[in-house]
């Protein structure tokens, strides 16, 4: 499968320049053969906002305006793509990652682990703890920046059975996630992981690009710089990606980091927190 990662600026409140831009990435990457194209966090409306109050008024259902804008291109088009967008259900706003194919929306993922950072802080926390999302061969998890920080977040799309997993992503200047996250929960978890971050500033915070696609093993197939808005490109092999026992040496040097895990030791990954232990805010 061919996959694509855009890295692009984002204006904040600008959802017209915002989808404008990503269709005509959109079109780009899917004339280069991309069956899979991942946008970054809040790709629609920005990220950087002060309150609830500002957030609410570019937040939308999902099936909504955007998505459905959006949508048109991608049934044209007949590939999948993910995007960052704030979701408003009932009134909660989620920080949301929406999954289009050439039927439509196939559904949402809500980030689940919330930093104290811009419009993270006013969102509600993710309900919906890591669904898959078919793809062309396969299929996909996602996590949304900050929630690749644990580890647990990119282990579980993983046992469920993901070969993928997307990253919409929109990191600060002085995060070093770039640097060895992606390539960790890509070895570890012996799955392809594809980050899409954004470049630009936003109200004094400046974003560092380093957009990525790694493959299962580890290895960086691309990488963008900085500061530039680029599409990246990688042919992945899926099937490959759920053979997950390695071979250094047959017979001699060998391992599986799925099988040769001992569940029955890590229940202390499932406790709840104890008195005393910081929580969330």
């Amino acid at each position: 499968m061919k996959l694509a990662v855009v890295q692009m600026d984002v204006r904040l409140s600008d959802k017209s320049r915002n989808i404008q831009a990503m269709m005509e990435r959109l079109e780009s990457a899917a004339q280069n053969g991309a069956q899979l194209i991942i946008f970054p966090e809040c790709a629609v409306s920005g990220y950087c906002f002060n309150s609830l109050n500002e957030a609410i008024l570019e937040a939308e259902a999902i099936p909504g305006p955007s998505t459905e804008a959006i949508a048109q291109v991608v049934r044209k088009r007949g590939c999948t793509i993910v995007l960052g967008i704030l979701e408003n259900e009932n009134g909660r706003i989620f920080n949301s990652a929406a999954v289009i194919g050439p039927e439509g929306v196939r559904g949402a993922y809500r980030k689940l682990h919330l930093p104290y950072l811009g419009v993270d802080r006013f969102v509600t926390a993710g309900d919906r703890p890591f669904p898959l999302f078919p793809i062309p061969g396969g299929q996909m998890g996602i996590n949304i920046c900050y929630d690749c920080s644990f580890p647990e977040a990119g282990r579980v799309p993983k046992l469920k059975g993901a070969q993928v997993l997307a990253i919409p992503t929109n990191w600060p200047a002085g995060s070093d996630s770039w640097e060895h996250v992606p390539k960790v929960r890509a070895t570890e978890n012996h799955m392809i992981v594809a980050v899409a971050d954004r470049v630009g500033e936003e109200r004094g915070f400046r974003f560092v690009g380093h957009s990525q696609i790694i493959s299962f093993t580890g290895q960086v197939l691309a990488e963008a710089g900085d500061s530039e808005e680029t599409v990246l490109y990688a042919e992945v092999d899926l099937s490959a990606a759920d053979r997950n026992r390695i071979a250094r040496v047959p017979g001699v040097y060998e391992f599986d980091r799925i099988a040769d895990r001992r569940p029955e030791l890590y229940g202390a990954l499932a406790g709840a927190a104890k008195p005393g232990e910081p929580t969330r805010r």
